[in-house]
């Protein structure tokens, strides 16, 4: 579906992130994949294949991004896919929440978006086309006691995700986002039973979803399957909000 295609992952060296990559590569694409671990990221673009490689970046700083870019045309001479699934949680009630813990989420799962779109999509607009996929959460759309600023960052997602569908749908790129709920990756491995349980209640099909299940919406969102399609929020969060 995605041959001859370049996409590049950001935070895509466990969890989500990997999982699409080796989805999009999986089906023929070139991927770069930016992200902060070494170790985890050259493992991951081995696996990958297709020529893919890794490129340590700062996702919150732009001229990293910049410079990674560069070295990503520099490669494979175009990208035709972004997907921004970088995140982090520093999770914590608001009269306890340092003002790192707000800036280091917000710089990384929000100013992310704008460092690489900033970057990218003035290539998308030359070349008439490109696909844009940022990852959420439903705790963007809902809210969630303990994560004002993960919830902040990921409804600045979904905000910025509508404003830019808008600024250059004419020119052929699409701008969609995803929301995952809660996800069986890293980030929540760390709750306890009881909170897992609780978490359960609130999803119809009754069961966490697997990083392979976002991989298949994001698939499906960088292929021509999805060539009329635009500013939407896909929700994978087996029926948790609707």
């Amino acid at each position: 579906m995605l041959n001859g295609k370049t996409a590049i992952v950001t935070g895509g060296t466990a969890g989500i992130g990997k999982a699409i990559a080796l989805k999009l590569a999986k089906q023929g694409a070139r991927v770069a994949v930016f992200g902060q671990n070494e170790s985890r990221g050259e493992e991951v673009a081995k696996l990958l294949g297709n020529g893919s490689l890794f490129i340590k970046t700062d996702i919150s700083s732009l001229k990293e991004v910049e410079q990674s870019v560069q070295e990503v045309l520099k490669q494979f001479g175009t990208v035709d896919i972004l997907v921004n699934n970088a995140g982090i949680t520093r999770d914590g009630l608001l009269l306890k929440m340092t003002e790192e813990d707000w800036d280091q989420v917000i710089d990384t799962n929000l100013k992310s978006c704008f460092n690489t779109c900033k970057v990218l999509v003035r290539q998308f607009l030359k070349a008439k086309k490109g696909k844009i996929i940022n990852v959420s959460s439903v705790v963007g759309l809902t809210g969630n006691s303990g994560q004002a600023n993960y919830a902040a960052s990921k409804a600045g997602v979904i905000g910025f995700t509508k404003a830019l569908a808008q600024e250059i749908a004419s020119r052929g790129i699409n701008v969609n986002c995803i929301a995952p709920g809660y996800i069986a990756t890293p980030m929540t491995e760390i709750l306890t039973e009881e909170q897992k349980g609780q978490i359960m209640g609130k999803i119809p099909f009754g069961r966490m979803g697997s990083p392979e299940e976002i991989a298949d919406v994001a698939l499906f969102l960088a292929s021509d399957l999805s060539s009329y399609i635009t500013g939407q929020v896909i929700a994978v969060d087996g029926g948790m909000v609707m």
